[in-house]
């Protein structure tokens, strides 16, 4: 699992500045922006989430969610800080979401489990929204099993059509893939074995065949050469988007794996950028 825990270290090379945290909760407060960490959505140790307010907020700020990876039975919201900080630079009048979610194992599949953790947290947000001075609209930034998170929550739990855009990085889409069926890849079949072999279960947790034409905008990046996920994941997904006519964009980089740096990384993070101001 060491290269799916540490994907998120290839987005460090456009870090800027990191906002200190501690254990247990806290709150920081100055006259930019109010960071709250370890807020509690559930009864769960795990079910805690940071969150960033942006200054002058008012009802109809938005919201970005960010999901981890970890093959959806590691990581840790700290993961996604090298999101959080980018997004808070180039997009400082977001607030900003970094959420932790049950994980899974041989007894806890992560579907529906970690889906029904992002509704709880969205409910509690919402319970909070005149605290926090926040709108309704979310949008999602998922890498790995975060991506395959994003994508399927926005597909089928969003019943009050608050998402408005979500992004996925390197995340599967058919858990049905004859290449994930076939697998002889020892960790990756332990991960997919997390959600059992009924073939009506992996079809409700495959985004692919979850999507529907009002689905929100996507935003989807891949690696070539990504011995996680295969090339027809990411291509699939495309091309029911385009079936669909959902807006969407779709990026594929050859000759990365599972995460990359240097250029493409400047390439992916500024079309992100774009694609959040366009459509949310």
């Amino acid at each position: 699992m060491k290269h799916l825990k540490y994907f998120f270290l290839w987005f460090n090379l456009i870090l800027v500045a990191c906002i200190p945290q501690e254990d247990g909760p806290q709150q920081q407060i100055d006259l930019e922006f109010k960071a709250i960490s370890n807020v509690a959505y559930g009864e769960h140790e795990r079910q805690v989430y940071d969150i960033y307010l942006p200054a002058n907020r008012n009802e109809n700020t938005s919201t970005i969610l960010l999901l981890h990876g970890g093959g959806w039975m590691e990581g840790n919201k700290s993961d996604m800080n090298p999101f959080k900080d980018f997004l808070r630079d180039q997009l400082p009048g977001y607030a900003v979401v970094n959420m932790n979610y049950r994980l899974a194992d041989q007894n806890h599949s992560p579907y529906p489990m970690q889906l029904e953790d992002i509704t709880s947290l969205i409910s509690h947000l919402e319970s909070n929204r005149d605290d926090y001075q926040i709108g309704e609209k979310l949008g999602f930034v998922g890498a790995s099993a975060g991506g395959h998170l994003a994508l399927l929550w926005s597909y089928t739990r969003d019943v009050n059509e608050q998402v408005q855009m979500v992004c996925s990085i390197v995340g599967p889409t058919n858990l049905l893939d004859e290449a994930y069926l076939n697998t002889q890849n020892s960790e990756l079949k332990g991960m997919l074995d997390l959600f059992g072999a009924d073939e009506e279960m992996l079809r409700a947790a495959s985004p692919l065949f979850q999507l529907q034409d009002k689905a929100p905008p996507t935003i989807l990046f891949y690696g070539g050469k990504d011995p996680l996920i295969p090339n027809s994941q990411g291509i699939s997904l495309k091309e029911r988007l385009e079936e669909l006519q959902v807006i969407h964009e779709f990026h594929f980089y050859p000759n990365e794996g599972h995460g990359w740096i240097g250029l493409n990384l400047l390439d992916s993070s500024l079309k992100l950028k774009a694609f959040i101001e366009k459509n949310f």
